[in-house]
């Protein structure tokens, strides 16, 4: 059915994100073009050219989209912590479990084609917005005279790692294999983990 008749103006671009994602969860990255996912939207093939100029603006609208969601729920993280040590512990859970849930955004997110500023600024921009939610939980570290200010962007970038590599262990199967090994699961193997981290920098970390 033509696309004026099947959906409104907003409706075929969210179709078009969620038949997107679909693809990437069941058969792959490779999978995507504008015309499959037409096809998948039950529209014609030009109807996706009306919202995105090519496959790369399809991918960094999702991306985007992937960077925004996963930002909200480091910021309801944030707002459930106790301090800025316990804030950092449920942030990168949450970002693990941002990966176990929504692997398809994750996969998608931080491949290097869709982080070119001068092409995808929006994507760029909801990318270094999540990554200023850690970076505003070390300054509320630093504001109480616990950690060095020069240490911070160093322990940001340490906290993002290990976050990140926890949730791409998470992707590949092997966190979960493991915490069963370790009788535990992988949310509370990731906060056992995290734990043990701040633990090493506690001296230097404002107590709550």
């Amino acid at each position: 059915m033509p696309t004026k008749d099947r959906y409104h103006h907003g409706d075929l671009r969210e179709e078009l994100l969620r038949a997107s994602l679909r693809l990437i969860e069941t058969e792959g990255l490779t999978a995507v073009s504008l015309r499959r996912v037409a096809r998948e939207a039950g529209v014609s093939p030009g109807a996706p050219y009306h919202h995105f100029s090519d496959r790369a603006a399809l991918l960094a609208a999702i991306s985007t989209r992937g960077f925004e969601q996963l930002g909200a729920r480091m910021i309801s993280a944030r707002e459930q912590a106790d301090g800025p040590r316990d804030a950092i512990i449920r942030m990168t859970v949450s970002y693990v479990e941002f990966a176990r849930t929504s692997p398809a955004y994750f996969r998608l997110m931080f491949r290097p084609e869709l982080h070119q500023p001068e092409k995808h600024p929006e994507t760029e921009a909801a990318g270094d917005a999540a990554y200023a939610i850690l970076e505003d939980v070390i300054d509320d570290a630093t504001r109480t005279g616990g950690l060095p200010p020069e240490d911070a962007a160093t322990l940001a970038l340490a906290l993002w790692s290990l976050a990140h590599g926890l949730a791409s262990l998470t992707l590949d199967g092997k966190l979960e294999l493991r915490s069963a090994q370790m009788g535990t699961t992988a949310p509370e193997l990731a906060d056992r983990v995290t734990r043990m981290f701040t633990d090493l920098i506690d001296s230097r970390w404002p107590q709550s």
